[in-house]
């Protein structure tokens, strides 16, 4: 891809776009970064790029007469590709990309590519370390943190590079190819920025779009959505079961989880050696313990890396307990199904939980949620824009609290719940009303938690 002498215009000042405008800069491109938000508000990062890089910043609306110069638009994930800038160039017949597809014309290697509404980042982590300790070449990036721009250089031949991909991500891509490409499943989610679920779903679809026969596709068998995809792959198919047992695929049988395939079966590991909680971080580790056979990952040495794998940061993290209550982090839990499985893995304790729930909502239902609150939650401490929403949906279902602010939630939900409860943050929505992200959000959670055990250590220290 030639970029010296290009005029690009890069849409969001986050992590991507930064990488983005950076990344092009340094090759001889002309580049303007743009963000909707007032530069004085961009990250130190983000503002430096004008004198560093000599990149052109800019809050305000674009005008036409610097549209018809550029020919280049790179859209950051959180940018909808329907925004004015990119259907202008577009229209214009320029080159309307994503950070994602940027960075792939620059990468050399193979891809294993991670989408799912739900389970992603674990499972992004989980293959990452399965390849590393298999010792074969490996590099982690994407939406898990590290932007992919910022692997391509370190890329070469061996390497294998694993990318957790957004819908949002997967807009955008045009070549993008993925040796190895998983979909854990497709739930409703951010139906705020698609039209309708089919949408969504068809965003998600795209990870397989330019597999061919010698690729591996991984699919969810229990999930409606991605098993009725395997018809229409090219690619080789392997599936993962919870559910049931396979002819050919992963799966869990009792308290096994087997790999069976040419007639021939294989206990990979046990759910007793597995470290994560709940039976969606078994589908989870079905998922990368399918790719990492696929890379050439021993059994011996996947099982070795699943027992030590403690799992990502917000993603039911123990934060602390106090007076016999555990609090838990999971503040990934940005979508009604991702909240739903958090709770189901608590649930397999003794205790009830206390839901901290709210934020930017996503035009989700809740509803769904009812049988599960009705068995496991004691109550509910709302939170966010989202709250009245919320509550009209599920009044009457469990006792509604509401807090202002996130002390105010975990002092409240300390105070209702019970010996042997936990506390958990798992708030179904996005995090943008609040915080600036959902790391932000379950830092501050965290924090909290700690201020709330450290008062009753310092109490017990004074007396």
């Amino acid at each position: 891809m030639l970029i010296e002498g290009r005029k690009a215009l890069v849409l969001g000042a986050g992590k991507s776009g930064i990488a983005s405008a950076r990344f092009l800069a340094e090759r001889g491109a002309v580049v303007a970064l743009h963000d909707r938000k007032p530069v004085e508000d961009w990250s130190d990062e983000a503002r430096s790029l004008k004198e560093s890089h000599r990149v052109g910043l800019m809050s305000d609306q674009i005008p036409s007469w610097l549209l018809d110069q550029i020919d280049l638009v790179v859209i950051s994930p959180g940018v909808p590709t329907s925004t004015i800038p990119a259907r202008y160039v577009d229209r214009r017949d320029g080159e309307v990309i994503g950070e994602v597809e940027l960075a792939y014309r620059f990468m050399k290697g193979r891809i294993v590519g991670i989408t799912g509404s739900n389970g992603k980042t674990t499972t992004t982590a989980l293959i990452g370390e399965i390849l590393r300790n298999a010792g074969i070449p490996t590099q982690v990036g994407g939406n898990i943190g590290t932007p992919l721009l910022g692997l391509a250089e370190s890329s070469s031949e061996e390497t294998w590079t694993v990318v957790e991909l957004s819908s949002f991500q997967l807009e955008t891509i045009v070549d993008f190819h993925a040796n190895v490409a998983l979909c854990l499943n497709v739930t409703p989610n951010h139906l705020d920025r698609y039209e309708s679920f089919t949408d969504y779903a068809a965003a998600k679809h795209r990870i397989f779009m330019n597999q061919t026969a010698v690729d591996l596709a991984i699919l969810n068998a229990d999930d409606e959505v991605t098993a009725s995809w395997v018809s229409g792959l090219k690619a080789n198919v392997s599936m993962f079961s919870v559910r049931r047992e396979l002819e050919d695929g992963l799966f869990l049988r009792g308290r096994e989880l087997v790999c069976r395939a040419n007639g021939k079966e294989k206990v990979l590991t046990t759910r007793d050696e597995i470290f994560l909680r709940g039976l969606h971080n078994v589908e989870n580790v079905l998922a990368a313990m399918a790719a990492g056979l696929a890379c050439g990952a021993s059994p011996e040495s996947m099982r070795e890396t699943v027992a030590n794998f403690r799992g990502v940061e917000h993603r039911i993290e123990f934060a602390g307990e106090k007076g016999g209550v555990r609090f838990y982090n999971d503040s990934k839990a940005t979508s009604v199904d991702a909240a739903m499985k958090a709770l189901e893995a608590l649930g397999e304790d003794d205790g009830k939980t206390v839901l901290i729930m709210g934020g930017r909502g996503k035009n989700a239902p809740y509803a769904p949620m009812i049988p599960l609150l009705e068995t496991t939650v004691r109550s509910l401490v709302l939170i966010g824009e989202d709250a009245d929403n919320i509550e009209n949906q599920l009044t009457g279902v469990v006792p509604i609290r509401r807090a202002g602010s996130m002390r105010e939630a975990v002092d409240t939900a300390y105070d209702v719940a019970e010996v042997g409860d936990a506390v958990l943050l798992a708030p179904a929505c996005a995090s943008f009303d609040m915080f600036r992200s959902f790391e932000d959000r379950g830092t501050v959670f965290k924090a909290e938690v700690t201020r709330l055990v450290q008062g009753e250590l310092g109490a017990e220290n004074a007396a």
